[in-house]
């Protein structure tokens, strides 16, 4: 029986040009960092990410988003770190072989799941009831698209926004191997969520989602947090309740220990807003 053809890396041109000029880029001095897993004769050491060696600036998103990267199968993101994690992607905080495929999820299934485990228990009372008004304890159902301009002019903008304000203060530029920018968390093979779930494939089935329905983009992660831009939010707080619902199934934290209640986190954090932060604690 012959041998499958070994797939090679879309991340292996970097290992022959390093500033990626192939792809139509000037990259900074970076260093390709390996999938996790045990090496040996038997088995090659196979590229998971390439990431920069020092902090970027304003702008370098936009200069690391051309269609040839794309064509490519590669996407640009920023990596932030954190104080005692300020390089956590060196430590081995990835576990891709763990990920399904976002192929195999579909976004309403995982978002039902994900609202059942957190609405609160009748025995709560008044107090739960009032968390997720004015919802009850059923599935509510996915919010309606929105129209709005370039999503990746967004992401680009916003980037360079969270970078001029100090709030993404020494990123580094990552390049993932990934169709999407919404199936980086998969294919990273990143744990940020996995105190709420453990498949990364499905947190990236419901950023393909918003993907189509908002023109959200994947911009920048940490070790437990994600930011996305979003070229397409609800501009008033009736369209933008529904939309903080998924945000509740998705990243119960962001009212847990934030807005509050569904209210009000749609009122504070997503009508009108292009930029959805998420943390996981």
């Amino acid at each position: 029986m012959s041998k499958s053809p070994k797939v090679r890396s879309p991340l292996s041109v970097l290992a022959e040009d390093p500033q990626g000029r192939s792809l139509g880029l000037e990259l900074p001095r970076g260093v390709l960092i390996d999938r996790p897993g045990r090496r040996g004769w038997w088995r090659e050491s196979a590229p998971l990410l390439w990431v920069s060696d020092e902090a970027v600036g304003v702008g370098a998103l936009a200069a690391h988003r051309s269609p040839a990267l794309a064509a490519a199968g590669l996407q640009a993101v920023l990596l932030q770190g954190r104080r005692g994690l300020e390089r956590w992607w060196q430590e081995r905080e990835f576990s891709p072989e763990r990920m399904s495929d976002p192929d195999d999820h579909h976004v309403e299934p995982v978002l039902r799941e994900f609202w059942s485990a957190v609405v609160p228990d009748p025995e709560e009372g008044a107090e739960g009831e009032e968390l997720i008004a004015p919802f009850g304890r059923d599935w509510p159902g996915l919010a309606r698209s929105e129209d709005g301009p370039d999503p990746d002019a967004v992401a680009c903008g916003l980037a360079d926004g969270l970078i001029a304000s100090g709030h993404l203060p020494s990123p580094r530029l990552a390049l993932v191997p990934a169709g999407r920018g919404a199936d980086v968390p998969a294919a990273m093979g990143w744990c940020g969520p996995t105190n709420h779930e453990n498949d990364t494939a499905r947190i990236s089935a419901v950023l393909r989602s918003w993907e189509d329905r908002f023109g959200a983009r994947v911009v920048a992660l940490g070790f437990d947090e994600l930011h996305v831009s979003v070229a397409a939010p609800p501009r008033t707080v009736a369209r933008a309740l529904p939309v903080a619902a998924e945000h509740y199934a998705f990243a119960p934290d962001n009212i847990w220990q934030g807005s509050g209640s569904i209210r009000a986190y749609a009122d504070e954090a997503v009508t009108g807003s292009n930029h959805w932060g998420f943390w996981w604690d």
